[in-house]
């Protein structure tokens, strides 16, 4: 199937007098005719349902239908996006053990890997972006199990050379995790550039509609865990009845020992209503990601010929930062987000985002209605001001996130906002 009919049709396929519509089961438990199934499902999860904190049959079709859209092998739903971005690490890091990420990623996500995981003794080794394949290099050290980054970065939209990182993470032997959040797998798909393990905050573009807080975590099921460094892969897991996860579940070994080991400790399992919701989104994300970059490459280019921005960052325009990588990796549109700043600094930039009558001032992105925030009062606040620059963010920096509106009606909103400044 197509992506857009994949959209549609994958994770739920009813049988002969069952519901068109995937149904909502909302129940926390399933019986079973004795003692010895039980215990045969506690042995391996895989076949069948044990408890609603590791799966659920809703979820569990929007967990494959999810997997298919991004060409993996399997995939957990989470309670939240965060969530998707810790279980990523913990499922293969340790204390005392290091990955590298990209400066210019989510504000939020910064915060979890350099303050949070350093206090469990997890170590984040932060590189540039656009750092060259040495400097990538460079930045490994013995203990390092992972590397992580944005396809398109939040809210600076920094496209990422997948390949390129992919190519330096497999030279090291280790993973490369993408979160595709902005990018949905509807404009781009990192494990064909290399990904290896693909996550997302649910609650963006693939809800769209902001009635549902949730995250995921997709395995390729391609990247090789038995070189040697992942013996928490390769070695009996004495917490789960001694499973080897590499041999008993070679078809995506990552996911199926994310699923028996943290989620079972953590918890962090998305409600069945929640993934009811998620699934109306991504019945329609495929039409709405296109609207969304029409309707933002429009934005763009308006914004541009006013004049009273110092920048726009859409890597969709022509000579916007990330143009050339855009082209590679999001030829079909680079999302309905835009970062531009505005003359003037913060205050003018309040001022601005404070005038709009459409657009909403919200803490979140990518959704069907046209919404703004400023990073560094907001999603960012905590970030020092070096980590600012990192990021990519200054104080007259907004996050615009053009939703489903006609354009003119959103480029009217702007320009009588802009008349105020």
């Amino acid at each position: 199937m197509k992506i857009e009919t994949q959209c549609l049709h994958e994770g739920y396929t009813p049988k002969n007098g069952e519901p068109r519509v995937m149904p909502i089961v909302q129940s926390t438990t399933y019986v079973y005719d004795s003692t010895d199934e039980v215990a045969a499902v506690f042995d391996d999860p895989t076949k069948s349902l044990i408890y609603s904190r590791f799966e659920n049959p809703t979820t569990d079709c929007v967990e494959k239908k999810i997997a298919a859209l991004e060409g993996g092998a399997a995939a957990m739903c989470t309670s939240s996006g965060q969530a998707a971005s810790l279980l990523s690490i913990l499922n293969i890091c340790e204390a005392g053990d290091s990955f590298i990420a990209s400066a210019s990623i989510y504000g939020g996500t910064i915060n979890l890997f350099g303050t949070t995981l350093k206090r469990m003794g997890i170590e984040c080794i932060f590189v540039d972006h656009d750092c060259s394949e040495e400097e990538l290099n460079a930045a490994f050290k013995e203990n390092t199990k992972a590397v992580f980054g944005e396809t398109l970065a939040n809210p600076a939209l920094t496209v990422l050379d997948i390949e390129l990182w992919a190519k330096v993470a497999h030279a090291h032997g280790v993973p490369l995790i993408i979160d595709n959040t902005f990018a949905t797998p509807i404009l781009c798909k990192p494990i064909e550039w290399g990904a290896d393990i693909v996550i997302h905050s649910t609650s963006k573009y693939m809800d769209g509609h902001a009635v549902q807080v949730g995250g995921v975590i997709v395995d390729s099921g391609k990247f090789d865990w038995t070189n040697g460094k992942f013996p928490c892969m390769t070695e009996p897991d004495e917490s789960y009845h001694g499973i080897v996860y590499t041999e008993k579940y070679a078809f995506a070994p990552y996911i199926v020992k994310a699923r028996m080991q943290l989620m079972r400790d953590f918890g962090c399992y998305p409600a069945a209503n929640s993934s009811f919701l998620l699934n109306l989104g991504l019945e329609t994300l495929a039409v709405r990601m296109k609207q969304y970059c029409e309707n933002a490459l429009a934005v763009a280019k308006y914004i541009k010929s006013t004049g009273k921005a110092e920048f726009v960052t859409y890597p969709a325009l022509e000579g916007s930062a990330g143009h050339e990588l855009a082209k590679k990796y999001l030829p079909n549109g680079t999302s309905g987000v835009i970062s531009f700043s505005v003359k003037g600094g913060r205050s003018t930039a309040v001022k601005f985002m404070d005038s709009l009558k459409l657009a909403s001032n919200e803490v979140h992105v990518a959704d069907i209605r046209t919404c703004v925030l400023h990073p560094a009062s907001a999603t960012h606040r905590q970030l020092t001001d070096e980590q600012l620059v990192a990021a990519g963010i200054d104080g007259g920096l907004i996050r615009l996130s053009v939703g489903l509106e006609n354009v003119e009606d959103i480029i009217a909103d702007l320009e009588q906002a802009f008349k105020n400044i």
